[in-house]
């Protein structure tokens, strides 16, 4: 039994492929967009971080230019306890004892508190 051969000439073509038009824009012009989408992204992170820093700034300032008004406010205080100390010492002991040999007042070194704490 011979053999079965292929037509003179060959076969014809097998068409595999389909024709179908790409759907959507060519790869460059995505990668364009996205290239677009993340620079304004990041120019925007730029400009908060920029108004971050310029807020931190001025609450720096803001408390750099307070402490002389709370520090002041915190000795005026120290004073009125020193004064309201000695009166009492003067209530209860009828005269006023010296710890130091001076009049100016010296600011105390050590926080009083309360025997007992509450919660």
């Amino acid at each position: 039994m011979p053999q079965d051969l292929p037509p003179v000439g060959g076969y014809d073509r097998i068409q595999y492929r389909r024709n179908i038009p790409a759907r959507g824009f060519r790869p460059s012009v995505y990668i364009y967009g996205v290239i677009g989408v993340m620079t304004y992204g990041f120019y925007k992170v730029g400009i908060g971080i920029r108004e971050r820093n310029e807020l931190a700034r001025e609450r720096h300032w803001a408390r750099i230019h307070l402490v002389p008004l709370l520090q002041a406010e915190e000795d005026r205080d120290q004073v009125r306890r020193h004064y309201a100390d000695l009166g009492r010492e003067r209530a209860l002991l009828g005269t006023e004892t010296r710890a130091y040999h001076s009049d100016r007042f010296v600011r105390p070194t050590y926080a009083v508190t309360p025997a007992t704490l509450t919660k």
